[in-house]
């Protein structure tokens, strides 16, 4: 058994969110509601979680609850057939792969997405990554913020937060490798949002995933 595990979120850090893959989220609320004036900004609704989205606007707009769980498999449906055609494509964010293969057999991998799980297993099973991270795979199944999804994650490691790494590139991800008291490294292409994770708390910065392989490899020796 390994005694470390390594957790990433998936959009941002291992797959890129296409316009296409979030427009898609949509769609099935479009034959119930006007789908256009729905916010595109995950942020925008109370909990940062596919799961609590779609019960948000499902009260928000007067529908039966039991209209979640129907919207919740048409898009899963929806998204599952366009991947197999190749009508929608996920984008793998550069260096992911190579991470993901330099880090086999030296720590558990896995994942802690607000995506739900069958989502983030269909977009990384396109793209070739599913195998490395399937072992601990949680999502927005079961609801709750970012800090719940990866406490979910961390129990099932059966490790202390100590040798758990989580790898994340919202203000969501921060809080949740804070509040659950393991390492984190906080990843973004993008100057400004690695400014934006630094004064939420983010120590371990990284542009790049060989950085990212860098740091991971400095708390593990550590």
């Amino acid at each position: 058994m390994n005694d470390w595990a390594i957790i990433f979120d998936v959009d941002g850090v291992l797959l890129q969110l296409t316009r296409a893959e979030e427009e898609l989220f949509f769609q099935p609320f479009a034959k119930r509601i006007d789908a256009g004036v729905l916010s595109r900004d995950w942020n925008s609704y109370r909990i940062r979680n596919d799961e609590e989205i779609v019960k948000e606007v499902v009260a928000r707009y007067g529908l039966p609850p039991s209209e979640a769980e129907v919207i919740t498999f048409e898009y899963l449906a929806l998204l599952e057939e366009q991947l197999a055609s190749r009508e929608l494509v996920s984008d793998t964010v550069h260096g992911a792969e190579a991470l993901l293969k330099s880090l086999h057999g030296r720590a558990t991998l896995g994942i802690a997405t607000a995506n739900f799980r069958k989502a983030a297993e269909l977009r990384l099973l396109q793209t070739g990554l599913w195998p490395h991270v399937s072992g601990l795979a949680h999502g927005a199944d079961g609801g709750g913020p970012k800090a719940d999804i990866l406490a979910r994650a961390i129990a099932a490691t059966g490790l202390p937060p100590s040798r758990i790494i989580f790898i994340g590139d919202n203000i969501n991800d921060v809080q949740a490798g804070l509040q659950n008291n393991t390492h984190f490294i906080g990843f973004s292409t993008d100057a400004q949002r690695r400014e934006t994770l630094k004064m939420a708390g983010a120590v371990n910065l990284a542009a790049q995933h060989d950085e990212t392989a860098a740091f991971i490899h400095r708390l593990m020796k550590a």
